[in-house]
């Protein structure tokens, strides 16, 4: 990489690599969680809405555990975390363009994941209840509270998720706009 010079000195030198490297680690946690809930929208909710009431409720609160991992975890918290990361490399007058379209992609990754914690989550938890019943369960009650609802918040925190997604790749884009010429 070379470095053009101002008369203020270096415009872009190698300091700027550590906030690629964060741009390109938002972008790629961030395009995970977008295919998570891609796959869940066009297969996965699909394919539960086959099954009987004790199953769905069954199976679904077996993956609502298993989910809970570190390799999740990672994009789920990385998508916001890395994209905070990479603005703060940007804060710089020369890089304003970029800037802007990172904290656009902070924004997005946040509300995805308010969308989580406000509405798939405690459905989530909501169905939870099941595993610890102690009377008979309405499966038939818990799907119908369930199902609908998460199904559509789902799609909509997929969707913001494909916005930070496309904003991020922009941002890499003007990156190389910057520092091309």
């Amino acid at each position: 990489m070379t470095t053009t010079s101002t008369a203020a000195g270096p415009r872009h030198s190698l300091v700027t690599m550590p906030g690629v490297i964060a741009l390109l680690v938002a972008l790629i946690s961030t395009a995970l969680l977008a295919g998570t809930y891609y796959a869940y929208a066009t297969s996965v909710m699909l394919a539960f809405h086959r099954l009987d009431d004790k199953t769905f409720v069954e199976v679904f609160n077996k993956i609502n555990v298993v989910i809970v991992n570190p390799i999740f975890m990672l994009s789920f918290l990385g998508s916001v975390v890395f994209s905070i990361i990479a603005a703060l490399f940007f804060f710089r007058a020369d890089y304003r363009p970029i800037l802007l379209w990172v904290i656009a992609a902070v924004v997005l990754n946040i509300l995805s994941l308010a969308i989580s914690g406000i509405f798939n989550i405690p459905l989530n938890n909501h169905l939870a209840t099941a595993d610890t019943a102690t009377a008979p369960i309405d499966y038939a009650g818990l799907r119908h509270d369930f199902e609908t609802p998460w199904v559509a918040w789902n799609v909509v925190r997929g969707l913001v998720n494909t916005a930070a997604l496309g904003v991020l790749g922009w941002a890499l884009v003007q990156y190389g706009r910057i520092t091309a010429g």
